[in-house]
């Protein structure tokens, strides 16, 4: 090899070296925090439509995308703390679903992208400028489940018309915004609403003795993170006082709740990975528009009326959107 030969061999080496290992380089994998109020079984079908999703836009878990789950168990004293542990492991986008987790993930970060997978009224709660223009780190989807509250009021009268005492479990510590709505339903059907508070396992036992006491005919579940995670004994102890109930998540009756109106809380989670997606593409958080359903179902379960001797009347069950039977 002559020496002119060897000097443009040399530098076609050096041009390509860079190349070379830019492509030898390993692919950043981007990291999702998802922190929830629940545990690992509570939040699984939850998880599921969210991974689901994410499969749906070309992610696969634990190969170009990595995805770091944050439990509360329930406790929502340790929200924050999850909140704060997933900000120092500096991952790329924060999912939270429920108003809980999304006001720990807003309390740990401004800068990290925050996705909220159903929240009832994220402007009254002070995470979003307003739907169309949220103007932070923060955007989702809403469950739009205020306004749905005097509706659910509305059904149960329909499929009960001979109820007077009606209770509703409620958390305090959230706006009245749901509640308020139940109230001027229950007073426009001539209602006696009883609210009862729950804000940990210990209230749900104590709340149901005093339905007992207090001879409530129904019961209105609102939505809210801590009551699906007591979904199993809040359901026992409704079953076991033979108790009509309505709720805003069709999971609810799956497990055996009467019925229920609402969102599809599922689909609400999958679409959550539309975000995402969008986010890691280089849109900002500020400039997606916050989603509102629009696609509601009236859900009743057959066998959970003719467990407690109910039956249901037939313009209800023609209105249903399903029937478990």
């Amino acid at each position: 090899m002559n020496t002119k030969t060897l000097v443009h061999l040399l530098i076609a080496i050096s041009l390509a070296t860079p190349y070379i290992a830019e492509a030898q380089q390993p692919k950043t994998v981007p990291r999702i925090g998802y922190l929830t109020f629940g545990s690992p079984s509570t939040a699984s079908s939850q998880i599921e439509a969210f991974r689901q999703g994410l499969r749906e836009l070309g992610y696969e878990e634990g190969k170009n995308i990595t995805i770091v789950y944050k439990y509360a168990e329930g406790r929502s004293e340790r929200l924050q703390m999850l909140a704060n542990e997933l900000v120092r492991l500096e991952v790329d986008i924060i999912v939270a679903p429920g108003t809980p987790a999304v006001q720990a993930a807003k309390q740990a970060t401004a800068s990290i992208p925050i996705v909220f997978p159903g929240v009832a009224d994220p402007v009254a709660f002070g995470f979003v400028a307003s739907l169309a223009r949220p103007g932070g780190n923060l955007t989702g989807l809403t469950n739009f489940s205020p306004q749905l509250s005097g509706k659910r009021v509305e059904l149960l009268k329909e499929a009960l018309p001979r109820i007077s005492r009606v209770a509703v479990l409620r958390d305090p510590r959230l706006p009245p915004d749901s509640f308020i709505e139940t109230e001027k339903a229950s007073q426009a059907l001539a209602l006696k609403l009883q609210s009862l508070e729950i804000r940990n396992a210990a209230d749900v036992e104590a709340v149901f003795s005093t339905l007992s006491r207090e001879r409530a005919e129904a019961l209105i579940t609102l939505p809210h993170s801590i009551f699906n995670f007591h979904r199993s004994r809040i359901l026992e102890l409704v079953a076991k006082n033979r108790l009509p109930s309505t709720f805003g998540d069709k999971e609810w009756v799956e497990a055996g709740g009467l019925m229920s109106y609402g969102p599809d809380t599922m689909d609400i989670r999958r679409l959550a990975a539309k975000y995402v997606d969008k986010i890691l593409k280089g849109a900002k958080p500020a400039d997606l528009p916050v989603e509102q359903p629009t696609k509601f179902e009236f859900v009743i379960n057959l066998q959970t009326a003719k467990q407690i001797g109910l039956t249901i009347l037939p313009n209800v069950l023609a209105r249903a959107d399903r029937v478990i039977k």
